[in-house]
């Protein structure tokens, strides 16, 4: 009945998420394991993230979130609204709208 996972507690399908959901939070300390240096890349002055959120199936970024202070990233997007657009450049960063 149970397929081992006891009476009491339900066994639920993914209750950290599928694939990495996580990794900045939850899953941190095993996606530290097998990548490691992966937030010293992220990090770098020199080297500043793009971040296309069209790949992740969003079109318009909000700025209802935080930044992290003194990293500035870049940010492609279809639509930004002007909150966001003031958080990414106060942040030292730079905002690319795409077709």
């Amino acid at each position: 009945m149970s397929a081992g996972h006891g009476r009491i507690g339900k066994h639920r399908k993914h209750p950290g998420g599928r694939g990495n959901p996580g990794r900045m939070h939850h899953h941190w300390i095993l996606f530290d394991k097998y990548h490691p240096g992966i937030l010293e890349m992220l990090a770098s002055k020199d080297n500043v993230p793009m971040i296309d959120v069209t790949q992740y199936g969003y079109f318009k970024v909000l700025g209802k979130g935080a930044m992290p202070e003194n990293k500035p990233i870049v940010v492609k997007a279809k639509l930004v609204s002007k909150i966001a657009e003031n958080k990414i450049k106060e942040n030292g960063g730079a905002v690319v709208l795409t077709a």
